[in-house]
């Protein structure tokens, strides 16, 4: 079982930066691949990024590719989403989620073991 718990969310104004951390617990977090999705007030949920368990390969959405940066610190068991450059549109409720494989087509169809609560980012225009 893991649990993840996400910070960093808040207000910042378009074109500003937000770090986004989620912190895993249990000391299996190596093994897990990690990710974030995110979800906009009427929208459908949306696969952002995700990382592999040893941190070596990524996937992103195109759209947010090269404005947001996955990483993650094994040390601490934490995953990273730098945001840069955010726009109005990007204002979502973020959702940290951990799976068991690392699989690309999982990420993308929305499919993970284990999913935070999520934190609210609100980039005001």
């Amino acid at each position: 079982q893991v649990q993840l718990v996400e910070f960093g969310g808040g207000l910042v104004q378009a074109g500003g930066s937000l770090r986004l951390s989620c912190a895993a617990s249990g000391r299996t977090f190596g093994t897990y691949s990690m990710g974030w999705f995110r979800q906009a007030p009427g929208k459908a949920r949306e696969f952002v990024a995700a990382i592999s368990p040893n941190g070596a390969n990524t996937v992103y959405t195109d759209s947010m590719r090269g404005r947001f940066t996955i990483s993650r610190a094994g040390a601490v068991n934490t995953v990273y989403l730098q945001m840069n450059s955010l726009k109005p549109e990007d204002t979502a409720v973020y959702y940290c989620a951990a799976d068991t494989l690392w699989d690309g087509s999982r990420w993308f169809r929305g499919i993970a073991d284990y999913w935070g609560k999520g934190t609210l980012v609100t980039v005001s225009s």
